[in-house]
């Protein structure tokens, strides 16, 4: 049983069943536009709306309203300190060493993934190299629990698109929206509760009610998702462009953010700077992770990129070298505009520091609605790809691995990839997304890391465009690094990764063992010379 669950695929035939002429795509990408692409993941929610809530953390209260009282009551029998197991102590100023240790963890995984995508140059990001490296059953858990970090974390950058959407409409036009048509039932309550200034801006704050439950629906979420899902499956050029359009918009306001915001700062405000200590640095890293993820979407490109093994690595390195230092700059000069408690619970951090100059303010909601709208773009495109690479090992229906007669995109999975994210982020708030799409990644950057030291063992004669230095010890401190940053995570974000994962093992016990195609002897080390039969459309 064990031997049967942990097969592995053989890398030449995943790059030669890429290569079929029903499978190929168009390969239109450059290096500089997949580290435009990378840009366009990372900058976006992350940095616009969780700042905030890294440097002024979250009280346990807050935090175990969620749980309810009984399991709260069972956390507590047995720990002394409920804030730090439920709670989110505040990094404060020290924020920006928040974002330093994220970008080394994110650092260690970039560089194991630039390795095992230049030498597997195939869709499918963690999923296809775990299936080489790994194992199916390992390589199955990846590539469903991927689905958290590309469309649960979609789900949450669509949210915050939303506020600032708001946000931008009523301070440039003077428009106002129903409260119940532009936010979520639990936040919609949450608004209605402060009252006073938190009810301005909207035309009625009434919210309708069914069998006498109050309901609101995120309605802008849901169609800014539907506009991305539509340019997707146009075709990756036409993306791409608007893609580095979007990125040239909003790096030119987190430069101004910066440049600006440089000479409104003021010292006393960083003091203290460690008001939490380490554990308040960690716990911002933890949810600051968020701001990261999207490079390793450009690897999920590799069959639409012109040189792969030279362009994949440069596009995720570049990517995020640039943003690590866009971020500390940025961070550092929001906590010295105001005291880091202003902005607890404030899903708009960056442009409420800015709310004494309302021109100011405007430009940058500008700016976090164009970085928003790219992240959606990129994470948008990575989703469908996965499942097209799950589908085309069996592992999913083949329904799911077809291709656009004309436009060669996964339309498909695009559809219902923009269904499922724009219909759940039309009732869900921002923070629980956010957390479980950062334990979700941080997972599959630990099996990637773990990957490159067991292929270096299993095959170290491969050929390998681009090698990450000192292996074993760089993908070791990656693993150690991902863990820390897990167990910083709150206990319910970790009782509903479990739950996930769980989920998914039956599914692919019921489902993806019995389909597969390397169960079934097609797709093995011992017939890669001979290409499997054609998947019938």
């Amino acid at each position: 049983m064990a031997s049967q669950l942990f097969k592995t695929k053989s890398p030449e035939l995943l790059i030669r069943e890429a290569e079929r002429p029903e499978r190929m795509m168009r390969r239109t990408l450059s290096a500089l536009d997949l580290t435009a692409l990378g840009i366009g993941a990372i900058i976006g929610t992350g940095i616009f709306a969780l700042t905030g809530t890294a440097a002024a953390g979250e009280q346990a209260t807050e935090a175990a309203s969620k749980l309810g009282t009984p399991v709260l009551n069972f956390i507590q029998s047995w720990a002394t300190n409920s804030d730090v197991l439920l709670g989110r102590p505040g990094a404060g100023p020290a924020v920006v060493f928040s974002f330093i240790v994220a970008a080394i963890a994110c650092g260690f995984a970039a560089l194991c993934y630039a390795e095992l995508a230049s030498m597997i140059p195939v869709s499918g990001s963690a999923y296809t190299y775990s299936y080489a490296t790994l194992g199916e059953i390992v390589a199955w858990i990846i590539g469903w629990d991927l689905i958290l970090e590309y469309a649960v974390g979609n789900m949450a950058v669509a949210v915050g698109w939303s506020g600032y959407f708001v946000k931008l409409c009523h301070s440039l036009f003077g428009l106002h929206f129903p409260l119940w048509a532009v936010t979520d039932t639990k936040t919609a309550e949450g608004i209605l509760a402060k009252g006073g200034e938190a009810l301005q801006g909207f035309s009625s704050t009434t919210l309708p009610t069914i069998a006498g439950h109050p309901f609101a629906l995120n309605l802008p979420a849901a169609l800014i998702v539907a506009a991305v899902t539509v340019l997707l499956i146009y075709g990756i050029r036409e993306s791409a462009r608007a893609n580095t359009t979007i990125v040239i918009i909003k790096v030119a306001v987190v430069v101004f953010f910066i440049a600006f915001g440089a000479f409104m700062v003021n010292p006393p405000n960083w003091t203290p700077f460690l008001p939490n200590g380490f554990a308040g640095v960690m716990s911002g890293a933890a949810i600051v992770f968020f701001a990261f993820i999207g490079f390793d979407a450009v690897s999920t490109t590799a069959e639409e990129t012109k040189n792969p093994q030279r362009d994949l690595p440069i596009g995720m390195i570049a990517s995020l070298i640039i943003c690590t230092v866009l971020y500390v700059l940025m961070s550092g000069v929001l906590t010295g505009i105001r005291p880091y408690t202003d902005y607890l619970g404030d899903s708009a951090a960056v442009a409420s520091a800015f709310a004494s100059r309302p021109w100011a303010q405007a430009l940058v909601s500008a700016g976090a609605l164009a970085g928003m709208t790219s992240v959606l773009l990129v994470f948008q495109l990575g989703q469908p790809r996965i499942f097209m690479a799950m589908s085309r090992d069996g592992l999913l229906p083949v329904y799911f691995s077809r291709l656009h007669s004309r436009y060669r995109t996964p339309y498909i999975t695009t559809i219902w990839t923009g269904i499922a994210v724009g219909g759940v982020a039309m009732f869900t708030d921002i923070g629980s997304l956010a957390d479980l799409t950062n334990i979700g990644t941080l997972f599959a950057f630990s099996l990637v890391c773990i990957g490159v030291i067991i292929l270096r063992k299993t095959d170290p004669n491969r050929r390998r465009p681009f090698r990450v230095p000192m292996v074993p010890l760089l993908p070791i401190l990656g693993v150690l690094m991902c863990g820390a940053l897990m167990l910083s995570l709150p206990i319910l974000t970790w009782i509903r990764f479990f739950i996930w994962l769980g989920l998914g093992v039956l599914i692919y016990l019921f489902y993806g063992k019995s389909h597969s195609r390397l169960q079934h002897g097609i797709d093995t080390g011992d017939t890669e010379d001979i290409l499997p039969p054609p998947i019938k459309p």
